[in-house]
């Protein structure tokens, strides 16, 4: 497990006994097939593990690699974007470091199959890639699902709640554990003569970017958050079969539209919005009713509705009035693998502030400080 960071597509693995730990680039034809025959015999083959979409949220300059774990009857697969920090504007000349972070949205890692596992071999094994590869610190958002995942070493964090909605069987109980208010702007919409469509080809992306963007910049969103066309557009082609697009329609407009992934198990809702002009009719609401039907009929254990932007905001509460007992704690994990070049890092930083008369006040809770 010796190969440096540039050697793009070139599978590394260390074998402990029975125990198998490797390295797959997903840049690498190989490095691909091999991540996607892991992933394929995974029975909960979750879409965040996905090495398609993984790559959906890297930049050209990083790297995407599934850290894969396995031995008799049992299998762990750690999807990362490992990012060269010669890329940040204040970085030294010649800087040869990288880190490691989750792909958006929830992580691994993911952990199946027979026990006992080597949960502690795993991370030793993990251990010695990063002192090798010059790894400095790994930041990763984690499964609502703890079962899913492997024993976590090291500072494991809880931040604010996000809500998952355990699908019912019973269309009357998904619809009787909804807040009251729910209900009623579920009627108001249906009486309006709203109706939602399923678009599992992504049909009608012109018409849900354009809901999208809409609703981006008026809540002056994040610039991380203004995905283009294009991104969506790389979604559909390298997901088939992996997302359904919810459109409402007012008469021949589209008013409110949201894009779920869809995992064996699980649902996620993962963006969307809708037109400020429409809120009166109630749109979303009928849109999240028929989201959590269509996943219930589908034979889905859970749907994830999400979190909010801060603790306790409007939009936690909007998503918690659809499952009044549906809050989990969101957890993440912070790893240092390099203390002492994670300090150094952090100087560097200051310093370039410094050097251009700028007062830099990273946030204390904010994971690796040095990216603050």
């Amino acid at each position: 497990m010796g190969a440096q960071p540039d050697r793009r597509g070139r599978a590394l693995e260390l074998l402990q006994g029975a125990r198998q730990f490797r390295v797959l680039d997903a840049d690498s034809p190989d490095g691909l097939a091999a991540w996607n025959e892991v992933w394929l015999g995974w029975p909960g083959r979750e879409v965040m593990a996905h090495p398609e979409y993984a790559r959906l949220f890297a930049r050209p300059c990083d790297r995407v690699v599934g850290f894969v774990g396995q031995g008799s009857g049992w299998n762990i697969l750690f999807p990362l974007i490992l990012r060269p920090l010669s890329a940040e504007r204040w970085a030294r000349p010649a800087e040869g470091r990288w880190d490691a972070i989750s792909p958006y949205g929830y992580g691994g890692p993911f952990a199946w199959g027979s026990r006992p596992r080597a949960d502690a071999e795993f991370w030793g094994a993990y251990a010695e890639w990063c002192e090798q590869e010059r790894i400095v610190s790994t930041f990763v958002r984690l499964s609502l699902f703890p079962e899913q995942l492997a024993a976590l070493p090291g500072n494991v964090e809880e931040r604010s709640p996000n809500i998952v909605i355990w699908l019912e069987a019973d269309p009357e109980a998904l619809w009787r554990g909804y807040e009251k208010n729910v209900r009623r702007w579920v009627r108001t919409a249906e009486n309006a003569g709203l109706e939602v469509e399923v678009d599992h080809e992504g049909a009608r992306l012109d018409e849900f970017h354009a809901v999208y963007t809409h609703t981006m910049q008026r809540r002056h969103a994040d610039g991380w958050y203004q995905f283009s066309r294009s991104f969506f557009q790389s979604l559909i082609e390298r997901l088939r079969g992996h997302f359904a697009f919810f459109h409402t329609w007012s008469g021949r407009n589209v008013v409110s539209s949201e894009l779920m992934l869809c995992s064996r198990e699980h649902v996620y809702s993962f963006l969307g919005g809708t037109l400020v002009d429409s809120y009166p009719l109630g749109p979303n609401y009928l849109l999240k009713h028929r989201c959590l039907s269509w996943a219930s009929n589908e034979g889905k254990r859970a749907c994830v509705l999400g979190g909010g932007y801060e603790q306790n905001d409007g939009l936690l509460r909007y998503k918690r009035a659809f499952a009044r007992r549906g809050e989990v704690p969101f957890r993440v994990a912070c790893m240092t693998h390099d203390e002492k070049a994670n300090r150094q890092l952090v100087s560097d930083r200051a310093l370039f502030h410094a050097r251009r008369g700028e007062v830099w006040l990273p946030r204390a809770d904010f994971f690796p400080r040095y990216r603050a």
